[in-house]
């Protein structure tokens, strides 16, 4: 069966970096509320700011250090903001697909001294199963014309490409560590080929 997506509602958010569109999402892949966060006029626009966040409780709403995904979700805002227009699609794939209960037992294990590759594995998972089916849908549901994409991690390039969005750049978006995230971006630079400075990690 075609994966289909449908934007329900809309509605006007202000944040601290302007206001936004909020765009809610039913589609016939899951039963999960994806979302697209719209910044100005993205319409017919090409190389337009996209960043694709995948859910992160722990570091979007708990304010968590174990990763950068809350700095990255807040700093994806500011670029889009000041570039004028884009999009911030979240997508509801916790712990890189394998879902939060998977997610706390793996961050047991690398207490452990596992790293997040082989937490992963340990538990029968891939390193990463998010996918972006569903991403691709919803650039196309807003018409959006082509991407740059606010990304460090080229595999996400490259799926997108693969599901027919036009990604014509890259917006790196790093930040830096600390004590309690380092180790988890190292791993994602040298075992994932994040494109992370090694200097910052």
């Amino acid at each position: 069966m075609t994966t289909e997506v449908n934007n329900l509602v809309q509605a006007r958010i202000p944040t601290n970096y302007g206001e936004f569109v909020l765009h809610y999402f039913s589609n016939t892949l899951d039963n999960k509320e994806h979302i697209a966060f719209v910044f100005g006029d993205v319409v017919q626009k090409s190389k337009a700011p996209v960043r694709i966040h995948s859910e992160c409780f722990t570091g979007d709403v708990l304010g968590s250090r174990r990763c950068d995904c809350g700095d990255q979700l807040d700093k994806a805002l500011q670029l889009i903001s000041e570039h004028g227009h884009g999009v911030l699609i979240y997508l509801r794939q916790e712990g890189r697909g394998i879902g939060l209960l998977k997610k706390l037992q793996a961050y047991n294990l690398q207490d452990e001294g596992m790293d997040t590759v082989d937490a992963n594995l340990h538990l029968g998972h891939l390193p990463d199963e998010r996918e972006y089916t569903i991403a691709a849908l919803i650039l196309e549901n807003l018409q959006v014309t082509s991407i740059q994409l606010i990304t460090n991690n080229p595999n996400k390039i490259e799926q997108l490409q693969s599901l027919g969005v036009k990604v014509e750049g890259r917006i790196a978006i790093e930040i830096e560590s600390n004590c309690d995230n380092r180790a988890y971006l190292q791993t994602k630079a040298h075992k994932m080929d994040h494109l992370i400075n090694k200097e910052n990690t």
